[in-house]
């Protein structure tokens, strides 16, 4: 008998109609540091229903169709703020954005980059997982126009929006970043790995050597480093969760332009498997 390879059906956890998802939304947050447009536009997105309807879209794509994990606003909002966290902890230690250097901006506005960047980076799954890299520029266009709008004079605007477009596309395999906010949600992208990233395939039954290593690692802590700016702390129960720092987290790394920057190492929480290895550096 061949082997079935359909997708198990996934069901909606607040039902399937568009009011039902859309009244049960994930609020954005992010810390602001006294940034008054990123507040503003954060303001702007979570009223935002076109917005969040995208998002819905993406993840039905994403779970219910394709069995993978999610990609939604639960997703986005992740690497939102880890990709803050990056940002402000390379900025401390002297490193400067692309806005800075290129065109006399502030941090503030670098965090605005990196912000829209990482909200829209996957609006493209709305349409096909396939190429949705280049799908999100064009999905994500006019509503990056229309927000920094609000907050912009035309020219600086449109500046941004160049920025942000490119952060979005150069978060794809073989994506080659140009500034340090490319680089931050190129890296933020492939750090939300936790174990709840795998929960919704790995409990339908989707088991893989994604979902399985996703389901290993318990934790991913972005600290201040020591030799480098950053370090992360990865915490694994099973041997499985180096799959996702090797094959998966290295890949977006390499070619980030974010590799002098960061320091990992993994550690591991359960003393009751078979030890393989015993630390992973990278």
């Amino acid at each position: 008998m061949p082997e079935d390879t359909s997708v198990p059906e996934q069901r909606a956890e607040f039902g399937r109609t568009v009011p039902e998802r859309l009244a049960h939304r994930v609020v954005l947050n992010v810390p602001s540091r006294s940034n008054p447009k990123l507040t503003r536009l954060i303001e702007l997105i979570n009223a935002d229903d076109e917005l969040y309807g995208l998002w819905t879209a993406a993840n039905v794509n994403a779970v219910e169709r394709l069995g993978m994990t999610d990609h939604g606003p639960v997703h986005v909002k992740i690497v939102m703020n880890i990709a803050a966290k990056l940002l402000r902890l390379l900025v401390e230690r002297g490193v400067e954005p692309g806005v800075v250097t290129n065109y006399g901006m502030g941090v503030e506005d670098a965090e605005v980059v990196v912000t829209l960047a990482s909200l829209f980076h996957d609006l493209g799954m709305s349409i096909h997982r396939s190429d949705h890299e280049a799908f999100s520029l064009f999905v994500a266009q006019g509503k990056v126009r229309e927000l920094l709008g609000e907050v912009y004079d035309v020219g600086t605007a449109a500046v941004l929006r160049s920025e942000v477009l490119h952060a979005i596309i150069a978060h794809r395999a073989g994506g080659k970043p140009l500034t340090l906010e490319a680089g931050v949600v190129r890296v933020a992208d492939a750090l939300d790995m936790a174990k709840g990233r795998s929960r919704i395939p790995f409990a339908a039954g989707s088991v893989s050597i994604h979902s399985i290593s996703a389901a290993a690692i318990e934790a991913v802590h972005i600290e201040a480093g020591e030799e480098k700016p950053v370090r992360l702390r990865i915490e694994m129960s099973n041997s499985a969760g180096v799959f996702q720092l090797d094959q998966l987290f290295r890949e977006k790394l390499a070619g980030s332009g974010m590799e002098r920057y960061i320091e990992l190492e993994a550690q591991f929480v359960e003393e009751n498997e078979r030890r393989l290895v015993t630390a992973y550096r990278l």
